[in-house]
């Protein structure tokens, strides 16, 4: 064969691989031979002349070139198959390390959350134990404000309590001489009072209100036993008050006033007496 003749049968060749791709177009058997036919038509035109293929001899080619073509095509589709795999996988483990890192992110992010959150409540705490010891710090400077001035308010009251110990001494003093006189003054008036009881039927009780009730007897003598009586206190003046005569004497406010001016109480029983007395006889 010619360098020509073998230049046109790998032309044809190569337009027949070009065409390998239309069997998945759904093109038959017959086509291809068309095909075929068409191209080895071009062909033969191409060649010397004289040089034509028969019919069987097309026939066995054809099949000869469907066959590699299978193959071929059988190959191609198991390495893409398998390529196809490889990137399967590939895009698997990608989605796999993306979703492991977005995980381990994720905790990790999480665990910053939370080391912030831990942060922030620590923060919180040291905050809040601050203000407590400023708190506290202020109420104990209060309190020694106050201690303080409690301190001085206790110095002026252990000085006016010494004084008043002092003054309750002088008037302890003054009260138990006054005490000593008014025993005495008790004894005479009890002394006096004996004897008035026994002369002039004259009894002294002490009533309620801190007064004496002064009570004689023996006045009239158709009823000797008949009480008459008036009572007697001293009053914040250190003054003799008569009241509660019985019966009632009109000239007892009188005998009052003389016995103020005078100061002679002996005296003063003695009117009184008169007076009941006079009242029995009229």
């Amino acid at each position: 064969m010619s360098d020509r003749g073998r230049e046109e049968e790998g032309a044809l060749k190569f337009e027949i691989g070009k065409l390998a791709g239309l069997r998945e177009l759904g093109l038959e058997t017959c086509c291809w031979l068309e095909l075929f036919l068409v191209l080895c038509g071009l062909a033969a035109g191409l060649r010397s002349p004289g040089k034509a293929f028969s019919y069987k001899m097309i026939e066995d080619e054809l099949a000869l070139f469907d066959k590699s073509i299978n193959e071929f095509w059988n190959k191609f589709k198991s390495t893409l198959s398998d390529t196809s795999c490889q990137m399967m996988g590939l895009r698997d483990t990608y989605k796999d390390s993306i979703k492991a890192l977005t995980e381990k992110l994720s905790v990790k992010l999480k665990e910053e959350e939370r080391m912030v959150e831990m942060f922030l409540e620590y923060q919180n705490q040291i905050c809040r134990r601050n203000k407590l010891i400023q708190e506290k710090k202020d109420n104990l400077l209060r309190l020694i404000a106050e201690i303080k001035d409690k301190n001085e308010k206790l110095e002026v009251l252990t000085a006016n309590i010494q004084d008043l110990k002092e003054e309750y001494a002088r008037k302890k003093e003054t009260i138990s001489a006054a005490n000593k006189a008014n025993e005495e003054k008790l004894k005479r008036l009890q002394k006096s009072a004996d004897l008035y009881k026994d002369r002039l039927g004259l009894e002294i009780r002490k009533i309620y209100g801190d007064k004496l009730q002064f009570i004689f007897t023996n006045i009239d003598p158709k009823h000797p036993e008949n009480p008459f009586m008036f009572s007697l206190h001293l009053n914040e003046a250190r003054e003799y008050e008569v009241s509660d005569s019985a019966p009632h004497l009109e000239c007892l406010a009188e005998f009052q006033e003389k016995v103020r001016k005078t100061n002679n109480f002996s005296a003063f029983l003695a009117n009184v007496r008169k007076a009941f007395t006079a009242m029995v006889y009229n």
